[in-house]
């Protein structure tokens, strides 16, 4: 394994990961991976399978939604998906390993403004249509409310004014469309973003384990800067003080020519909204040299 490799480690048995072939999500999947060192060595447009720097790791490419009963099949081991995807599709075998963090929306209950439907419990005998039917059963279920649920393939924020439908469940990421289509927001129904998700019989799969490990490193780093100066001795622990670390900071002796020891290396890590106010501090205690850098990946 070369150091271009997607992980440090053995190679494991092969793994296929299946990531969205378009839209919204694609895009963010494809920078997640190349974060984490899962290049795509041969291109991601218009194919449905890619090979990665990884020789054990493929990437499949499919419709967000087909996604988890790709997993579920074993067509993929793990997949990237939005959880409302997942939560619709419901394959009994997939599990939800990490949130990804990014494609945030909601699934929402939403019905006509002034149209006599204030509460959940109005829709009861009502008529509710949705793309997400399962998603819809659950949370009726939950409620104790039981309307007809309607299921439709598109352009659901128009079937309360065609007589379809008394609300809808749908998603909002910013609730524009909503209020064009003169809707309010009854409930919320579920809050989604893009997970990680594998097969069961899958997590005991060394390259799932360091797939994992790997996006989630990248999610630690986010936001956060590594911090580096050099620190008169006997300030050291002054400096300790005023560095808000992760555990506290490394110290570490600095070799010079003659041998001294008056100053020691110091590296931390900081949350970045923390960094302009930390060099001011530090400075204040005698530390100079300072270096701030980003970081790819943290491991904790």
């Amino acid at each position: 394994m070369t150091e271009n490799q997607f992980l440090a480690g053995p190679v494991g048995p092969s793994m296929r990961i299946a990531v969205p072939n378009k839209g919204r999500l694609h895009d963010p999947a494809i920078e997640l991976l190349e974060r984490a060192g899962l290049h795509v060595v041969d291109g991601a447009d218009r194919k449905l399978y890619a090979d990665t720097v990884d020789p054990d790791v493929t990437l499949l490419f499919a419709r967000a939604a087909d996604i988890p009963e790709y997993v579920s099949d074993g067509a993929a081991d793990v997949g990237i998906t939005g959880l409302d995807q997942v939560r619709e599709a419901d394959p009994g075998n997939v599990v939800e390993l990490l949130d990804l963090e990014f494609g945030r929306c909601r699934l929402v209950l939403a019905s006509p403004r002034d149209g006599g439907i204030e509460s959940v419990a109005d829709l009861e005998g009502g008529t509710v249509a949705t793309e997400f039917p399962n998603v819809a059963r659950t949370y009726f279920e939950r409620t104790g409310v039981s309307p007809d649920i309607v299921e439709v393939s598109g352009a659901t924020e128009l079937t309360p004014h065609v007589d379809m439908a008394d609300a809808i469940i749908d998603i909002t990421s910013t609730g524009t469309t909503l209020k064009v289509n003169n809707l309010a927001v009854i409930d919320e129904v579920l809050e989604s973003s893009v997970h990680l998700v594998a097969r069961d019989d899958a997590l005991d799969d060394p390259k799932v384990e360091q797939a994992e490990t790997a996006f989630q490193s990248v999610l630690s780093a986010d936001g956060k800067r590594y911090l580096m100066m050099n620190v008169p001795r006997d300030g050291l622990e002054d400096v300790r003080d005023v560095i808000p670390g992760l555990g506290g900071p490394t110290v570490m002796d600095i070799a010079d020519e003659n041998g001294g020891g008056e100053k020691v290396a110091v590296h931390a890590v900081v949350d970045e909204r923390d960094v302009f106010e930390t060099i001011t501090k530090v400075k204040e205690q005698g530390a100079s040299g300072i270096l701030v850098t980003e970081i790819e990946r943290l491991v904790e």
